[in-house]
Protein backbone atom coordinates (compact mmCIF):
# COMPACT_ATOMS: atom_id res chain seq x y z
CA UNK A 1 0.00 0.00 0.00
CA UNK A 2 1.43 3.41 -0.96
CA UNK A 3 1.93 6.08 1.70
CA UNK A 4 -0.93 8.12 0.24
CA UNK A 5 -3.30 5.15 0.18
CA UNK A 6 -2.27 4.10 3.70
CA UNK A 7 -2.98 7.60 5.02
CA UNK A 8 -6.42 7.58 3.36
CA UNK A 9 -7.14 4.11 4.78
CA UNK A 10 -6.11 5.11 8.31
CA UNK A 11 -7.96 8.43 8.13
CA UNK A 12 -11.17 6.50 7.42
CA UNK A 13 -10.54 4.26 10.42
CA UNK A 14 -9.87 7.28 12.66
CA UNK A 15 -13.21 8.70 11.57
CA UNK A 16 -14.90 5.39 12.37
CA UNK A 17 -13.42 4.86 15.84
CA UNK A 18 -12.81 8.41 17.14
CA UNK A 19 -16.45 8.89 18.10
CA UNK A 20 -18.58 8.54 21.25
CA UNK A 21 -19.55 4.94 20.55
CA UNK A 22 -15.92 4.00 21.21
CA UNK A 23 -16.13 5.20 24.81
CA UNK A 24 -18.51 2.72 26.44
CA UNK A 25 -16.28 -0.34 25.99
CA UNK A 26 -12.95 1.38 26.66
CA UNK A 27 -11.27 2.39 29.96
CA UNK A 28 -11.69 6.04 28.91
CA UNK A 29 -15.31 5.60 29.99
CA UNK A 30 -14.07 5.95 33.60
CA UNK A 31 -12.85 9.57 33.47
CA UNK A 32 -15.89 10.41 31.31
CA UNK A 33 -18.05 9.71 34.34
CA UNK A 34 -16.65 12.83 36.03
CA UNK A 35 -16.86 16.53 35.21
CA UNK A 36 -14.51 18.21 37.73
CA UNK A 37 -11.10 18.65 36.13
CA UNK A 38 -9.14 17.04 38.97
CA UNK A 39 -11.56 14.10 39.14
CA UNK A 40 -11.07 13.53 35.42
CA UNK A 41 -7.27 13.65 35.85
CA UNK A 42 -7.22 11.23 38.79
CA UNK A 43 -9.83 8.84 37.36
CA UNK A 44 -8.04 8.84 34.02
CA UNK A 45 -4.70 8.15 35.64
CA UNK A 46 -5.96 5.15 37.61
CA UNK A 47 -7.87 3.84 34.57
CA UNK A 48 -4.76 4.07 32.40
CA UNK A 49 -2.48 2.44 34.97
CA UNK A 50 -4.96 -0.40 35.55
CA UNK A 51 -5.49 -0.90 31.82
CA UNK A 52 -4.30 -4.41 31.29
CA UNK A 53 -6.42 -7.50 30.80
CA UNK A 54 -10.02 -7.63 29.58
CA UNK A 55 -11.49 -4.16 29.08
CA UNK A 56 -14.70 -5.03 30.94
CA UNK A 57 -12.65 -6.18 33.94
CA UNK A 58 -10.60 -2.96 33.90
CA UNK A 59 -13.78 -0.88 33.85
CA UNK A 60 -15.35 -2.91 36.68
CA UNK A 61 -12.24 -2.65 38.87
CA UNK A 62 -12.08 1.11 38.31
CA UNK A 63 -15.74 1.46 39.24
CA UNK A 64 -15.02 -0.53 42.40
CA UNK A 65 -12.06 1.71 43.24
CA UNK A 66 -13.92 5.00 42.77
CA UNK A 67 -16.98 3.76 44.66
CA UNK A 68 -14.55 3.25 47.54
CA UNK A 69 -13.64 6.96 47.13
CA UNK A 70 -17.34 7.91 47.30
CA UNK A 71 -17.15 8.69 43.56
CA UNK A 72 -15.40 11.94 44.36
CA UNK A 73 -11.69 11.07 44.02
CA UNK A 74 -10.21 14.57 44.33
CA UNK A 75 -12.22 15.42 47.42
CA UNK A 76 -11.58 12.02 48.99
CA UNK A 77 -7.85 12.18 48.33
CA UNK A 78 -7.49 15.65 49.85
CA UNK A 79 -9.86 15.23 52.81
CA UNK A 80 -9.98 11.56 53.82
CA UNK A 81 -9.35 10.46 57.38
CA UNK A 82 -6.66 7.90 58.05
CA UNK A 83 -9.22 5.31 59.13
CA UNK A 84 -10.95 5.55 55.75
CA UNK A 85 -7.87 4.15 54.03
CA UNK A 86 -8.73 0.73 55.47
CA UNK A 87 -11.36 0.49 52.73
CA UNK A 88 -8.58 -0.24 50.23
CA UNK A 89 -7.00 -3.17 52.08
CA UNK A 90 -8.61 -5.73 49.76
CA UNK A 91 -8.39 -3.82 46.49
CA UNK A 92 -6.46 -5.70 43.83
CA UNK A 93 -6.19 -5.82 40.04
CA UNK A 94 -3.64 -8.21 38.61
CA UNK A 95 -0.39 -7.28 40.39
CA UNK A 96 -1.69 -3.86 41.49
CA UNK A 97 -2.62 -4.18 45.15
CA UNK A 98 -3.48 -2.19 48.28
CA UNK A 99 0.14 -1.09 48.83
CA UNK A 100 0.18 0.47 45.37
CA UNK A 101 -3.26 2.04 45.77
CA UNK A 102 -2.35 3.65 49.08
CA UNK A 103 0.87 5.08 47.69
CA UNK A 104 -0.99 6.53 44.69
CA UNK A 105 -3.45 8.18 47.10
CA UNK A 106 -0.56 9.49 49.21
CA UNK A 107 1.19 10.93 46.16
CA UNK A 108 -1.98 12.59 44.90
CA UNK A 109 -2.77 14.06 48.33
CA UNK A 110 0.72 15.57 48.52
CA UNK A 111 0.63 16.75 44.92
CA UNK A 112 -2.87 18.25 44.81
CA UNK A 113 -2.26 20.04 48.10
CA UNK A 114 0.24 22.16 46.12
CA UNK A 115 -0.95 22.07 42.50
CA UNK A 116 -4.20 22.62 40.66
CA UNK A 117 -3.54 20.21 37.79
CA UNK A 118 -1.53 17.04 37.22
CA UNK A 119 -0.25 18.52 33.95
CA UNK A 120 2.48 20.32 35.90
CA UNK A 121 3.90 16.95 36.96
CA UNK A 122 4.80 16.25 33.32
CA UNK A 123 6.52 19.63 32.82
CA UNK A 124 10.14 19.83 34.00
CA UNK A 125 10.76 23.44 35.14
CA UNK A 126 7.23 24.31 34.11
CA UNK A 127 7.54 23.61 30.40
CA UNK A 128 7.73 20.66 28.04
CA UNK A 129 11.21 19.40 27.21
CA UNK A 130 10.14 16.64 24.84
CA UNK A 131 8.11 13.61 25.82
CA UNK A 132 11.06 11.44 26.81
CA UNK A 133 12.28 13.99 29.36
CA UNK A 134 8.72 14.78 30.43
CA UNK A 135 8.02 11.13 31.25
CA UNK A 136 11.33 10.68 33.05
CA UNK A 137 10.57 13.79 35.10
CA UNK A 138 7.11 12.49 36.01
CA UNK A 139 8.47 9.12 37.11
CA UNK A 140 11.10 10.75 39.32
CA UNK A 141 8.54 13.11 40.83
CA UNK A 142 6.01 10.36 41.45
CA UNK A 143 8.49 8.33 43.47
CA UNK A 144 10.13 11.27 45.23
CA UNK A 145 8.24 10.76 48.49
CA UNK A 146 10.32 9.09 51.21
CA UNK A 147 7.96 6.13 51.71
CA UNK A 148 7.64 5.17 48.02
CA UNK A 149 7.41 1.35 47.90
CA UNK A 150 9.90 -0.31 45.58
CA UNK A 151 7.21 -2.70 44.33
CA UNK A 152 5.04 0.17 43.07
CA UNK A 153 7.69 1.38 40.60
CA UNK A 154 6.76 -1.35 38.14
CA UNK A 155 3.35 0.29 37.68
CA UNK A 156 4.74 3.61 36.41
CA UNK A 157 6.86 3.15 33.32
CA UNK A 158 9.74 5.37 32.23
CA UNK A 159 11.83 5.67 29.06
CA UNK A 160 14.83 5.40 31.36
CA UNK A 161 14.01 1.67 31.57
CA UNK A 162 13.43 1.58 27.78
CA UNK A 163 9.73 0.96 28.33
CA UNK A 164 7.29 1.88 25.54
CA UNK A 165 5.27 3.61 28.33
CA UNK A 166 2.00 2.50 26.75
CA UNK A 167 -0.29 3.39 29.65
CA UNK A 168 1.21 6.82 30.31
CA UNK A 169 1.15 7.67 26.61
CA UNK A 170 -2.49 6.60 26.48
CA UNK A 171 -3.27 8.77 29.51
CA UNK A 172 -1.52 11.75 27.92
CA UNK A 173 -3.53 11.22 24.74
CA UNK A 174 -6.72 11.43 26.79
CA UNK A 175 -5.65 14.60 28.61
CA UNK A 176 -3.95 16.49 25.74
CA UNK A 177 -5.68 15.68 22.44
CA UNK A 178 -8.46 18.08 21.60
CA UNK A 179 -10.98 17.74 18.79
CA UNK A 180 -14.76 17.92 18.43
CA UNK A 181 -15.30 14.16 18.58
CA UNK A 182 -15.93 13.90 22.33
CA UNK A 183 -13.55 11.04 23.13
CA UNK A 184 -10.31 12.65 24.33
CA UNK A 185 -10.61 15.51 26.83
CA UNK A 186 -8.12 18.17 25.72
CA UNK A 187 -7.86 19.43 29.31
CA UNK A 188 -4.15 20.25 29.16
CA UNK A 189 -2.81 23.10 27.05
CA UNK A 190 0.92 23.31 27.84
CA UNK A 191 1.57 19.91 26.32
CA UNK A 192 0.80 19.80 22.60
CA UNK A 193 -0.81 16.97 20.57
CA UNK A 194 2.17 17.13 18.20
CA UNK A 195 4.45 16.02 21.08
CA UNK A 196 2.46 12.92 22.02
CA UNK A 197 3.83 9.41 21.51
CA UNK A 198 1.53 6.68 20.22
CA UNK A 199 0.53 4.13 22.90
CA UNK A 200 2.07 0.90 21.68
CA UNK A 201 -0.09 -1.90 23.06
CA UNK A 202 -0.40 -5.46 21.77
CA UNK A 203 -3.10 -4.62 19.19
CA UNK A 204 -1.50 -1.40 17.95
CA UNK A 205 1.90 -3.08 17.72
CA UNK A 206 0.55 -6.03 15.71
CA UNK A 207 -1.43 -3.91 13.25
CA UNK A 208 1.40 -1.38 12.83
CA UNK A 209 3.78 -4.20 11.91
CA UNK A 210 1.33 -5.63 9.37
CA UNK A 211 1.11 -2.17 7.79
CA UNK A 212 4.93 -1.83 7.83
CA UNK A 213 4.84 1.17 10.17
CA UNK A 214 7.31 -0.55 12.52
CA UNK A 215 10.55 -2.31 11.56
CA UNK A 216 12.11 -2.65 15.01
CA UNK A 217 11.84 -6.23 16.28
CA UNK A 218 11.22 -5.61 19.97
CA UNK A 219 8.57 -3.34 21.46
CA UNK A 220 10.18 -0.65 23.59
CA UNK A 221 10.56 3.12 23.81
CA UNK A 222 12.43 3.31 20.50
CA UNK A 223 9.63 1.33 18.85
CA UNK A 224 7.05 3.80 20.12
CA UNK A 225 9.17 6.64 18.72
CA UNK A 226 9.56 4.84 15.39
CA UNK A 227 5.82 4.33 15.06
CA UNK A 228 5.04 7.92 16.03
CA UNK A 229 7.51 9.29 13.50
CA UNK A 230 5.75 7.32 10.77
CA UNK A 231 2.37 8.62 11.92
CA UNK A 232 3.71 12.19 11.87
CA UNK A 233 4.15 11.76 8.13
CA UNK A 234 0.36 11.50 7.93
CA UNK A 235 -0.43 14.29 10.41
CA UNK A 236 2.48 16.16 12.05
CA UNK A 237 0.19 18.15 14.34
CA UNK A 238 -1.83 15.21 15.67
CA UNK A 239 -0.05 11.91 14.93
CA UNK A 240 -1.58 10.03 17.85
CA UNK A 241 -5.10 10.29 16.45
CA UNK A 242 -4.09 7.19 14.48
CA UNK A 243 -4.08 5.26 17.74
CA UNK A 244 -7.84 4.99 17.17
CA UNK A 245 -7.32 3.47 13.73
CA UNK A 246 -4.65 0.97 14.76
CA UNK A 247 -6.42 -0.08 17.96
CA UNK A 248 -9.80 -0.33 16.24
CA UNK A 249 -8.37 -2.42 13.42
CA UNK A 250 -6.74 -4.72 15.97
CA UNK A 251 -9.46 -5.25 18.54
CA UNK A 252 -12.68 -4.65 16.57
CA UNK A 253 -11.72 -5.89 13.09
CA UNK A 254 -9.10 -8.48 14.11
CA UNK A 255 -6.89 -7.08 11.32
Amino acid sequence: MSTLNLKAFLDLKVERYNQPGFIKNDPIVIPHRFSKKQDVEIAGFFAAVLAWGQRITIINKCNELFATMDNAPHDFILNHREAELKRFENFKHRTFNATDTLYFIHFFKTYYSRHESLESAFLPDGKSKGMEDNLKHFHNLFFDLPDAPQRTRKHIATPARKSACKRLNMYLRWMVRSDDCGVDFGLWKKLKPSELICPCDLHVDRVARKLHLINRKQTDWLTALELTEKLREFDPEDPVKYDFALFGLGIEEKF
